[in-house]
């Protein structure tokens, strides 16, 4: 779907207007009609209620999910109520009960570790969620840790089989105890996880770094094999001590693998950082980035009000579908996405979902939230032609299919 559109844009303040000096052509990214499926939600215009009690089919701030196949079992981080919410088979309505819960003893149940001491089905805030068709990855962001699932969980509360980021499941403190030194076994609020073509990346946020696993880890407590980020696995300050710059980060936060290529959301520095293929090195920058015109340039929005074609602020989720990379633009409330003949540093978005125009930005569109306003997408990930996008702000999840 094209569309071409001339626009005075009406700024929050009802008496500023801002005048659109130029077209601006753009693809819906995701289809117009909105989701065909909402987990936890209301399609009518709504505030989003001030609490949410955790049920089987509620959520509170989800920020991961993971559709293994089309047709199923899907998997999200309900981040807010510290569990996991599985579906054996992908809902076709909305509000569709789980299946399967992890992380507290029964639906009704929330609180960190379930209210009680650190385990191998306990979660603090699990983030990001990953699959490749058998294991299961999750980053239990505030335990530090990661854990792994050597196979498809099918029942209530199954226990992790793999930790990493701590030597067992009992213990949960940052840098295992050792906050401001790193190794290459250590993480600190670990957010983002991808397991795919054989290989593990966890995104070691405030470790400001990724690390790479050249295999899925079967011990606990395995170290990574290389990090990037920094030049070595001891290291993690902020950009690597230094300016900012093609190998250094900030606070990333998901990967992606496209066509070969990785992709990394730096939301800190305001961009997406782009290798042509996956580094065997520690410390390789990457080949271009986008959302900045040049790897030194961090500002949100380019230092501009309303975002751009071209521009991020904290972009925290990101995910493919053949030759498209999607962006989850987060604090600017709306999906982005570039096509792969259009990669270069600084190069505009030419898809677009969540807001009006490129140029537009506000949660839900400054509005009460309806089926296809955004507020804070924080995790977005694409299986065949179906989006999932973690619509944290809103308290749920939207099953949406492609536009492009």
């Amino acid at each position: 779907m094209s569309i071409e559109r001339v626009s005075l844009r009406v700024s929050p303040d009802p008496t500023l207007r801002v005048p659109e000096a130029e077209i601006i052509a753009l693809k819906a990214l995701l289809d117009p009609v909105g989701p065909q499926v909402i987990l936890s939600g209301q399609r009518e215009s709504q505030f989003a209620p001030e609490a949410i009690a955790p049920a089987a089919n509620t959520l509170f701030g989800p920020r991961g999910t993971c559709l293994v196949r089309e047709n199923g079992p899907l998997w999200i981080c309900d981040t807010g109520h510290h569990r996991l919410l599985g579906w054996k088979i992908c809902p076709g309505s909305d509000n569709i009960p789980a299946d399967w819960v992890i992380g507290q003893p029964e639906f009704s149940s929330e609180g960190r570790n379930a209210k009680g001491n650190p385990g191998s089905a306990t979660l603090n805030v699990p983030t990001g969620i990953s699959s490749d068709g058998q294991h299961l990855v999750v980053a239990d962001a505030w335990n530090h840790r990661v854990l792994i699932w050597n196979a498809l969980p099918e029942a209530h509360n199954l226990p992790a089989d793999v930790v990493l980021g701590q030597a067992d499941f009992f213990q949960v403190e940052s840098n295992r105890g050792k906050q401001s030194t790193t190794t290459a076994a250590s993480f600190h609020w670990p957010y983002g996880v991808l397991v795919a073509d054989g290989k593990l990346m966890v995104a070691d946020s405030e470790n400001r770094r990724v690390l790479i696993w050249h295999s899925v880890p079967t011990q606990s407590g395995q170290p990574a094999d290389v990090v990037l980020g920094q030049p070595d696995f001891t290291q993690r300050n902020e950009n690597a001590g230094g300016q900012p710059s093609a190998m250094s980060m900030r606070w990333p936060h998901a990967i992606a693998i496209w066509q070969g290529r990785l992709c990394v959301a730096d939301a800190g520095n305001n961009r997406v950082m782009i290798w042509n293929c996956i580094p065997e090195q520690n410390g390789v920058p990457c080949d271009f980035v986008l959302g900045q015109m040049d790897a030194h340039l961090v500002d949100h929005n380019q230092s501009l009000y309303w975002p751009r074609a071209n521009t991020f602020n904290m972009p925290y989720g990101i995910s493919t579908a053949n030759d498209w990379l999607l962006v989850a633009d987060t604090a600017n409330s709306r999906l982005l996405g570039w096509h792969i003949d259009k990669l270069q540093t600084g190069a505009d978005a030419t898809a677009l979902t969540g807001q009006l125009t490129f140029h537009d930005k506000g949660d839900n569109r400054w509005q009460p939230q309806v089926a296809d306003s955004l507020c804070w997408p924080y995790g977005l990930q694409v299986c065949g032609d179906l989006a999932v996008v973690a619509d944290s702000g809103n308290n749920r999840v939207l099953l949406w299919r492609l536009g492009l």
